[in-house]
């Protein structure tokens, strides 16, 4: 019997020791505050309303962009049509009209009135950055079919029949003729103006046509070969779809 106490006394502590009741005391205490902490105690975002400060707010005096137009509004370049968007032409080029295409303005051409652009090879000087984008679309878009050299010898050329860019006929058509026809396409040729969706990056396209062309001599044609083919509905069907 003296063997048992002795051993519960090197134990520790019983459950009924001062110790044992403090913590228990400690814990009730901490569990019983949470309680009030998360329900009792109001939640800050339900006193805005008593601060005065936080209830004027919504009256004081701030800049509202939207209310005038005489605030300018800045936007990355090809994020935000401001200017409503270009026309869209489709239904006088799917009947066989070229009135608006060839009354096009080409923004690179060496006039500056708003006459329609000269056809053929007469290229200025373009900046830089017009004549790489202008290299870098046509070698992605036009050079499958129509020949690095807009030969008409790309890699698919002779299968879909593209024709050479270097005729007098290719080099007589107005510049936004040459336009149109990429952004609707016309016959074999699909359009391309949902993916050269940028109206500058089609022209850069045009002026790098003309430039091959005026770097290569005007073939030896029969008389007649040289007259326009009239504008017309791409066959793959997508001058309909929406257009870009």
């Amino acid at each position: 019997m003296k063997r048992r106490d002795a051993l519960v006394g090197r134990a520790g502590p019983s459950l009924l020791s001062g110790r044992w009741r403090g913590a228990l005391a400690a814990f009730a205490l901490l569990t019983g505050g949470c309680e009030f902490y998360h329900y009792e105690i109001p939640s800050p975002d339900r006193l805005w309303h008593i601060i005065p400060w936080f209830d004027h707010m919504i009256t004081a005096r701030y800049v509202r962009p939207y209310e005038t137009a005489a605030v300018p509004r800045y936007t990355p370049v090809g994020t935000v049509p401001v200017s409503g968007g270009e026309p869209d032409w489709s239904a006088e080029w799917t009947t066989g009209k070229a009135t608006t295409a060839d009354a096009l303005r080409n923004p690179y051409a060496k006039t500056s009135d708003a006459r329609p652009s000269p056809a053929g090879p007469d290229v200025p000087m373009l900046p830089r950055e017009v004549d790489a984008t202008g290299d870098t679309l046509y070698q992605t878009f036009c050079a499958v079919c129509h020949g690095a050299a807009a030969d008409g010898k790309g890699p698919v050329g002779p299968r879909v029949g593209a024709p050479s860019l270097l005729t007098g006929r290719a080099r007589g058509y107005s510049d936004g003729y040459i336009y149109s026809i990429i952004r609707y396409g016309r016959g074999v040729m699909p359009r391309y103006g949902d993916k050269v969706y940028l109206p500058s990056d089609r022209w850069a396209i045009v002026n790098h046509l003309r430039k091959l062309q005026g770097a290569s001599p005007a073939p030896q044609e029969p008389a007649g070969a040289a007259v326009g083919i009239p504008p017309a509905p791409s066959a793959t069907g997508s001058t309909s779809a929406r257009p870009r």
